[in-house]
């Protein structure tokens, strides 16, 4: 087990920079620390889905994905640490093919919209879009896992799937996208 944190505050950020797993010292502002931080509130939407009622079979795999994200989280603050795995997308890939396998086919666009726990579902699924672009940024410039990237692209969608599956929990519908010219 790692370090446990008996002190929460150090003072030793207090000028604008911060400490990464290594040990080294980065701006607050670093791409590193924003790949990671919204990969962390990422994590903190998935638990606002959590305190919702919801379905207990996707309880159980949105918990495994939140210790996915730590992981993650981890791998970028240890500049050159790989966490993450095949098996890691391959749990993401075997659950959307389950999920969506009773889903009714998409034939147009749905808006992201529902009762509360499909809605924040939708809020974490562009919060993962944005963690995914950040850790693109940061891949740029730094050694970055394609496993990291392949992951977020992934639950992205199984978090789109997961929003369509809460639409029917929580009441069945799903609002479809209707252009412009049908909305006047």
């Amino acid at each position: 087990m790692g370090h446990r944190l008996s002190k929460i505050y150090t003072r030793t950020g207090d000028k604008g920079d911060t400490g990464l797993g290594d040990g080294s010292r980065v701006n607050k502002d670093h791409i590193r620390v924003e790949a990671f931080g919204t990969s962390d509130e990422l994590n903190s939407v998935i638990g606002m889905i959590l305190a919702y009622e919801i379905p207990e079979e996707i309880s159980l795999y949105l918990n495994k994905v939140q210790h996915h994200l730590f992981d993650l989280g981890g791998e970028l603050c240890i500049p050159g640490h790989t966490a993450l795995d095949q098996s890691y997308i391959t749990f993401l890939e075997d659950t959307l093919d389950s999920l969506n396998a009773d889903l009714p086919a998409l034939k147009e666009f749905i808006l992201p919209s529902g009762g509360h726990a499909t809605s924040t579902c939708h809020l974490a699924r562009t919060v993962c879009r944005r963690a995914e672009r950040r850790v693109v940024t940061l891949a740029k410039d730094e050694d970055v896992s394609p496993l990291t990237i392949s992951y977020l692209n992934r639950l992205s969608d199984l978090l789109f799937v997961i929003a369509r599956v809460l639409a029917r929990h929580e009441n069945g519908n799903e609002v479809l996208w209707r252009p412009y010219t049908e909305n006047k």
